[in-house]
C-alpha cells in the first residue's frame, strides 16, 4: 500500500470513530475532499454536520474557518473587509473566514441570498474580490456547508446557481442504536472531538488526486455516461438535464470511488454509486429529483 492510501484510510478510519456508523457518510465527504469539490450537507440539526466538519480539520493537518450563517450576515462578515489604520494612515485588509483551507459555512440557509452569494466567487474560483482589488485564497480550498431542510423557520433557499458550485449534497441521517450508544457515553461525536490528532496533511490529499487522475476510465465507460447525459435533457425524465459541469464532476467523483475501493479502472458501478449525492441537487424535476434520477439511470442499459 503506498503512503497516501495509508493516509487517507487513517484519516477515514479516524472519522469513523467520531461518526459512527455512517461509513457511506464519511466516504461521500472523502469523494468530495479528494475530488477537490464543496460538500453540502442538508439534514435537521444535532445529527453531526457540524462535528463532522470539526473532525476533518483535526484529523488533517489544516486550517480551519467558522462561519455562522444568520439572517444579518454581510458578505463582508465572510469576505473580510478594509478597514483604515489611523497610526498607518492607510487602508489595512483584515480577511474573513474563507481565507483558510478548510472553512465550514454553517447553516447557510440562515443568510440572506446578499451573503450566499458571497461565497459563490470563492467557491468557483478559489479567490474573492474585494474594493476591486482581487485576493487569492489559500490552496487546496475545501467548503463544508450545512443547512436545515427548507420547511424550517427563518430559511432562505440556496438559488440553482449556488447548489451547482457544490460537488455533492448528502444526509446524514440518525445513528443506530449501537452507534446512539457511543455517542451518549461520549465514546463517539463531539465528546471525541479534544482527542483528535492530525493523522494526514495536504501533501498526502495532493499525491492521492495524482493517483486518482491516472486511473483509466474506458472508452465503453464514456459512451455510458454520455447516454445517461444525453438522455436526461430529452424531456422525458427531468425538465433541467444534467449539465456539462455536472458530468464532468460525476466522472471525477467515480474516480475517486473507484480508487477508494482499491480498483485501477473505473466502472458503471461507481457511476452508480456517486449518480445521485452528485446529481440530486443540480436538476429540476416533476416531482421528486432522486425518483427521477433513479428511473433515468435504470433506463439505460449497463454496457457488457
Amino acid at each position: 500500500m503506498k503512503a497516501e492510501d495509508e493516509k487517507i484510510r487513517a484519516l477515514q478510519d479516524q472519522l469513523a470513530s467520531v461518526l459512527a456508523g455512517k461509513d457511506d457518510v464519511i466516504r461521500q465527504l472523502l469523494i468530495t475532499l479528494l475530488a477537490g469539490g464543496h460538500l453540502l450537507i442538508e439534514d435537521v440539526p444535532g445529527v453531526g454536520k457540524t462535528t463532522l466538519a470539526h473532525a476533518l480539520a483535526n484529523s488533517l493537518q489544516s486550517d480551519f474557518g467558522r462561519i455562522q450563517f444568520t439572517a444579518d450576515l454581510l458578505p463582508a462578515d465572510i469576505v473580510g473587509v478594509e478597514i483604515f489604520d489611523p497610526a498607518k494612515q492607510q487602508f489595512v485588509f483584515h480577511p474573513g473566514a474563507v481565507f483558510n483551507h478548510i472553512v465550514l459555512a454553517d447553516e447557510i440557509n440562515r443568510a440572506t441570498p446578499k451573503a450566499q452569494s458571497a461565497l459563490l466567487e470563492a467557491m468557483a474560483e478559489g479567490q474573492v474580490t474585494i474594493e476591486r482589488q482581487t485576493r487569492q485564497l489559500p490552496q487546496p480550498f475545501f467548503v463544508i456547508a450545512t443547512q436545515n431542510p427548507r420547511e424550517h423557520m427563518g430559511t432562505f433557499p440556496l438559488p440553482e446557481s449556488q447548489l451547482d458550485r457544490f460537488f455533492m449534497r448528502i444526509s446524514i441521517g440518525y445513528p443506530d442504536s449501537e452507534a446512539e450508544r457511543k455517542v451518549l457515553l461520549d465514546e463517539a461525536g463531539q465528546g471525541r472531538l479534544s482527542g483528535l490528532q492530525p493523522v494526514a496533511g495536504w501533501d498526502d490529499i495532493m499525491a492521492a488526486r495524482q493517483a486518482i487522475a491516472e486511473l483509466n476510465v474506458s472508452d465503453l465507460l464514456l459512451d455510458y455516461l454520455l447516454k445517461l447525459l444525453q438522455e436526461s435533457r430529452n424531456g422525458e425524465w427531468l425538465k433541467q438535464g444534467i449539465s456539462p459541469r455536472a458530468g464532468h464532476d460525476l466522472i471525477n467523483a467515480a474516480r475517486v470511488q473507484a480508487w477508494l475501493a482499491g480498483q485501477s479502472y473505473v466502472t458503471a458501478a461507481d457511476i452508480q454509486t456517486v449518480w445521485l449525492p452528485c446529481l440530486a441537487h443540480r436538476v429540476v424535476a416533476v416531482g421528486d429529483s432522486s425518483e427521477a434520477l433513479t428511473a433515468l439511470l435504470e433506463s439505460v442499459a449497463v454496457p457488457a
